[in-house]
C-alpha cells in the first residue's frame, strides 16, 4: 500500500499556494514596480534556505464529492531561513490576495510565526504589504470582535529578539503597527506608505482630502515624524539594509552579538583628524566622516539619518566587533538635543543596551535646545527620558568629547556610574553653560556700560577660555585623558576588548522590555 496518491495531493496544493493570487494579480504586482511576497522572501535570504511553515493554509472549495474544487491561500506567508547563514524567520504579506489584508487571512498563522520567533529566540523579519481591514469581511463572519490579538506578545519580543518591520506598500492599521514596532523599520520610497488609516477613512473621518504620499509617504514618516527609521531607494535596498542590520546582532538577548574577523588595522591612525574640528567654534565639521575614520572601513550602518538629525545613530565594528555608534551633527541645530533626536537617542541607547552592544559616543553637545520652539515641543521632557535611558544602560561606555559637553545635556556624554571610559580631544570644552551666551548673561550690565563692549567681550571671553581648558579638567582627573585625535581608532580598538569580556555578565540578568 502506498500513499503516492496522497503526497501527489500534497504537491498539487503547494503548486496552487505558489501561484498566490494567480498571474493577473502577480501581472499587477510588477507593473507597479513591487515584488510578490515570495519573490521578496528569495531576496532576502540566502540561496535555497527557506522552509514554508503553513502552506496548505487557505479556504478551500469541494465538489459534492469531496473532492478539492479550488483553494485561496492564505495571504501570509511564513517560515525559517538563514541570512549570513544565521537562522531567522520570515512573516511576509501577500498582496495578491485581497490587498494582504490582516483580517482576510488566518491570524493564528502570522501570531505563530512571531510566537515562534519568540520562543525559539529567533531574528524575526516582517514583510508588510497589508491594506488593513475590511468592512466586505462583516458578511462573511456576521460578527466583529473587540480589537487586539491575545496571544500576540509583540512587547516582549522587542525585549528579547531583534525585529525588522519593512514596508512594501500601503501599511494601514495593523500593517502599519508591524512596521513601527520594530527595532529597525524601512519603508521604500515612493512605493511604500504608513498610516493609522488610509485616505478614504481619513476623508470620512475628518473631512481632509489627501493622497497616500502626503499622509504617510517617506517624506512623512522617514524624515520627518520618526515612526519610521531609514527609508530604502526599492525593494532591493530594503532587504539589504534589513540583512545588514541583523549582521550585528546576536539572534536573541541570551547570546552575544556576533564578532567578525577584523579586515581593518586597528592601528589605522587617520592624519587628517588632526584638523576635523575647526579653531573656529562657530564652524561645524562632517561628523560621519570621523566616525568612518575610527570604525572597521566601511562598517557604519546609520539608523534614522533624517529624523532628529542633530543627533547620529548607527552600528559599527571595532576590530571586527559590533558597537554601538552615538554622535552628535553640528550641521543640524549646532548638535543640540531637540524633541525628536532625544528620542532617537532613547529609542538607541535601549537597543544597545537590549542586545548588548557596547556603545561609543562621539560627543559635541552645546545642550538642550532652547526657544520658544523648542519649548512647545516638550524637548526638557524628551531630553530626560534620553538620559534616563542612557543612566540605566548596562553595557559598557566609551566617550571621547570631540568638542563640547555643556549643561544638562553634557551628561548625556554616557552612563555616569561604573568604570565608563572618558577621553577628549584637545578641541573640547564644557562646563555648565556655553562660554558665549554664559558671558552675555553674567555680564551684560558691565558690557552694556562699556566705552567698547566688543573689546570687553573679547576680554572677558579670553580669560574664562583659559579656565575652560581641557587640560586644567585632566589636572584634577575630571576626564580619563585628553589625546591626540589620530589615536582616536587605536584607543577603541583595544578598549573593546576589554569591553568584550564585561558583555557575558549580562547574558545572567533579566531581559528588558525596550521602548520604541
Amino acid at each position: 500500500m502506498s500513499w503516492q496518491s496522497e503526497v501527489d495531493e500534497i504537491a498539487r496544493r503547494r503548486q496552487l499556494a505558489e501561484a498566490m493570487g494567480g498571474p493577473e494579480a502577480v501581472a499587477r504586482m510588477h507593473a507597479a514596480g513591487k515584488m510578490t511576497a515570495r519573490e521578496r522572501i528569495a531576496r532576502l535570504l540566502d540561496r535555497d534556505t527557506f522552509r514554508e511553515i503553513g502552506t496548505l493554509t487557505g479556504a478551500a472549495e469541494y465538489d459534492e464529492d469531496g473532492a478539492l474544487a479550488a483553494v485561496t491561500p492564505a495571504n501570509a506567508i511564513i517560515g525559517t531561513g538563514r541570512i549570513d547563514g544565521r537562522k531567522v524567520l520570515v512573516s511576509a504579506d501577500d498582496f495578491t490576495i485581497r490587498g494582504g489584508s490582516s483580517e482576510a487571512t488566518i491570524s493564528d498563522k502570522w501570531i505563530y510565526a512571531e510566537r515562534m520567533a519568540l520562543e525559539l529566540g529567533l531574528p524575526l523579519v516582517r514583510l508588510v504589504d497589508s491594506a488593513g481591514g475590511s468592512v466586505k469581511l462583516l458578511d462573511k463572519q456576521a460578527s466583529t470582535k473587540l480589537p487586539g490579538y491575545a496571544s500576540w506578545e509583540m512587547t516582549r519580543m522587542m525585549g528579547e529578539i531583534p525585529v525588522v518591520g519593512i514596508a512594501m506598500g500601503s501599511c494601514a492599521g495593523l500593517g502599519a503597527i508591524k512596521v513601527a514596532g520594530a527595532h529597525l523599520s524601512i519603508m521604500v520610497k515612493n512605493t511604500a506608505q504608513v498610516f493609522a488609516a488610509g485616505p478614504f477613512v481619513v476623508k470620512e473621518g475628518t473631512g481632509v482630502d489627501v493622497d497616500k504620499e502626503e499622509l504617510g509617504g517617506a517624506a512623512v514618516h522617514a524624515r520627518g515624524s520618526g515612526v519610521v527609521d531609514n527609508e530604502a531607494a526599492d525593494e532591493a535596498d530594503a532587504l539589504d539594509q534589513a540583512r545588514r542590520f541583523l549582521s550585528y546582532l546576536p539572534p536573541n538577548v541570551h547570546r552575544l552579538p556576533p564578532a567578525a574577523e577584523p579586515q581593518d588595522d586597528p592601528e589605522r591612525r587617520e592624519e587628517w583628524l588632526l584638523e576635523a574640528v575647526p579653531r573656529e567654534r562657530r564652524r561645524a565639521y562632517q561628523t560621519r566622516k570621523i566616525i568612518n575614520a575610527v570604525v572597521d572601513a566601511g562598517s557604519f550602518f546609520e539608523i534614522g539619518r533624517y529624523n532628529g538629525r542633530s543627533s547620529v545613530t548607527g552600528l559599527a565594528r571595532l576590530a571586527g566587533k559590533p558597537v554601538g555608534i552615538l554622535a552628535n551633527d553640528p550641521m543640524f541645530a549646532g548638535g543640540a538635543m531637540t524633541a525628536k533626536s532625544s528620542q532617537k537617542i532613547e529609542s538607541f541607547v535601549d537597543l544597545c543596551d537590549t542586545f548588548h552592544l557596547p556603545v561609543v559616543s562621539l560627543f559635541d553637545q552645546p545642550g538642550i535646545m532652547i526657544g520658544p520652539d523648542a519649548e512647545r515641543a516638550g524637548t526638557m521632557r524628551a531630553a530626560m527620558r534620553a538620559l534616563a535611558a542612557i543612566d540605566q544602560s548596562r553595557v559598557p561606555w566609551c566617550t571621547i568629547v570631540v568638542r563640547r559637553a555643556f549643561g544638562v545635556a553634557g551628561a548625556a556624554h554616557g552612563r555616569l556610574a561604573g568604570i565608563n571610559l572618558r577621553y577628549a580631544w584637545p578641541s573640547a570644552s564644557w562646563g555648565s553653560i556655553p562660554l558665549e551666551g554664559g558671558i552675555a548673561a553674567a555680564f551684560r550690565r558691565e558690557i552694556a556700560a562699556a566705552d567698547d563692549p566688543d573689546a570687553l567681550r573679547d576680554q572677558l571671553h579670553r580669560r574664562y577660555s583659559a579656565l575652560t581648558s581641557p587640560f586644567r579638567t585632566a589636572e584634577r582627573f575630571g576626564i580619563n585623558d585628553i589625546i591626540d585625535p589620530r589615536e582616536t581608532r587605536p584607543l577603541l580598538c583595544d578598549w573593546i576588548e576589554t569591553a568584550w569580556e564585561q558583555l557575558p555578565q549580562q547574558l545572567g540578568t533579566a531581559p528588558r522590555t525596550m521602548r520604541k
